[in-house]
């Protein structure tokens, strides 16, 4: 038995395949062009996502036949998508417009009647709530003819089985799922969206449908393969990491810093952009920090950081007491939108320097996890570590040390290994 997970991005669409034990057989990739940004809004054709799957299908079935496995041996399939994009579909699956991006902007009219109506601790509020784009999409061109309100890893399962309507817990948790009560919100209506639109919610891996018979003959994967809920493109990464313990954090050192913990209870807190995914009969919870790779690039030149990285002794700390930010403005562990960069004084070595940053960023990480402690997670057991800064081993020494837990590199970056992972079952809780 082989299982099948295929990551939507931003700039392209990747599949990955593992056997019954969770290593890696084969992958595949393909590029897609960027959404546009039209009247300030991003925004893309679902054609072109489609485009991409059936091109990185087709790709994956050759990948799989040099790795010397059939096709047919795919038996489960999961998709992961940017977690906040969605589209209206008719009841034929087409689309009626074009997508609003996970990142579409321009939703302040819509935010403002959401804040009117939702509670205050749901995810669900804000200019980047998936509600305000869904109102968005309710009131343009062929909106009339729509029958699904569908996120991009729903459409996408769809397409796979030519069953709409269909979602999961983490991606329906930003369009306002109440995870309490397993259901859509009365508050909802008071936003004017059409409830016929929401789609039924399943928990990540629970079976939606057989992979559709005209797609099986096209890619020879195995007859009656089932194509499972999916999740989003976040916590498909932290799956694919190889977190699968209560404990277990995967932090994220990207252009910010995004930190997830594995816990036996649900930690919310909505002032800090603190929430809580459902996984299994676990909890997923974590905050993103406007902390990490950007507040590094905002001083350096990212040529520039191997070498001098290479000049910094992690055992012996700089002694300087930063906060590194890009820009004015924090979201967790502090939040504060007007809280400024602290990285003065500035030492006349630019190693020193660049160590003092690390040393800032890596205390923003153990602040993270401390605040999520403090509202009730486990004790952190270990970090593993995905995005750029992974690679950097000056760093990981000085996060080792403040974390006082082992710091290791991801198992897996790829996100499509993680939504593969959902789709065998390998999920941890």
């Amino acid at each position: 038995m082989l299982a099948l997970g295929i990551d939507i991005g931003t700039s392209g669409v990747r599949t990955a395949v593992i056997d019954r034990g969770g290593a890696l057989v084969s992958s595949a990739r393909v590029a897609m062009p960027p959404p546009a940004v039209i009247a300030g809004r991003s925004q893309q054709d679902p054609a072109v996502w489609w485009d991409a799957v059936d091109a990185c299908l087709s790709a994956q079935a050759a990948a799989l036949r040099q790795a010397g496995h059939a096709a047919d041996a795919v038996t489960a399939i999961a998709v992961d998508g940017t977690s906040g994009t969605i589209l209206l579909a008719d009841a034929d699956l087409r689309p009626v417009g074009p997508a609003l991006m996970y990142d579409c902007a321009g939703l302040a009219l819509e935010a403002a009647v959401i804040d009117r109506h939702a509670p205050a601790g749901t995810i669900a509020r804000g200019p980047g709530s998936t509600v305000a784009r869904l109102m968005a999409l309710q009131a343009g061109e062929g909106a009339r003819r729509a029958r699904f309100a569908l996120h991009q890893a729903d459409w996408i399962a769809a397409r796979l089985t030519g069953c709409g309507g269909v979602s999961d817990e983490n991606n329906a948790l930003k369009l306002g799922w109440n995870l309490d009560a397993a259901a859509w919100p009365d508050w909802l209506d008071a936003c004017g969206i059409d409830r016929r639109l929401l789609p039924a919610v399943r928990r990540p891996g629970d079976n939606i449908a057989p992979l559709a018979d005209d797609l099986t003959r096209r890619f020879g994967f195995g007859r009656g393969a089932r194509v499972v809920a999916g999740t989003t493109d976040s916590i498909a990464a932290f799956l694919a990491a190889g977190a699968d313990r209560v404990g277990d954090g995967v932090t994220s050192l990207g252009t910010t810093l995004v930190i997830k913990l594995l816990s036996e209870r649900r930690i919310d807190d909505p002032a800090r952009g603190i929430y809580s995914h459902r996984l299994r009969g676990l909890w997923l919870a974590g905050g993103a920090s406007n902390s990490g790779g950007g507040a590094l690039l905002a001083h350096f030149d990212a040529a520039e950081l191997p070498a001098l990285s290479a000049r910094i002794d992690p055992d012996r700390p700089t002694g300087l007491d930063y906060y590194p930010l890009a820009r004015p403005g924090e979201r967790f562990p502090i939040a504060d939108p007007d809280m400024a960069p602290h990285v003065t004084p500035r030492p006349a070595d630019d190693a020193v320097f660049l160590q003092g940053l690390l040393e800032g960023i890596a205390a923003v990480e153990a602040r993270g996890y401390a605040a999520l402690a403090a509202l009730g997670g486990p004790p952190l057991r270990r970090v593993l570590t995905a995005g750029g800064g992974a690679a950097n081993p000056a760093w990981t020494r000085i996060r080792a040390r403040r974390l006082a837990v082992p710091v290791e590199a991801a198992r897996h970056v790829d996100a499509a290994v993680g939504a593969a992972r959902l789709a065998a079952g390998l999920v941890p809780g």
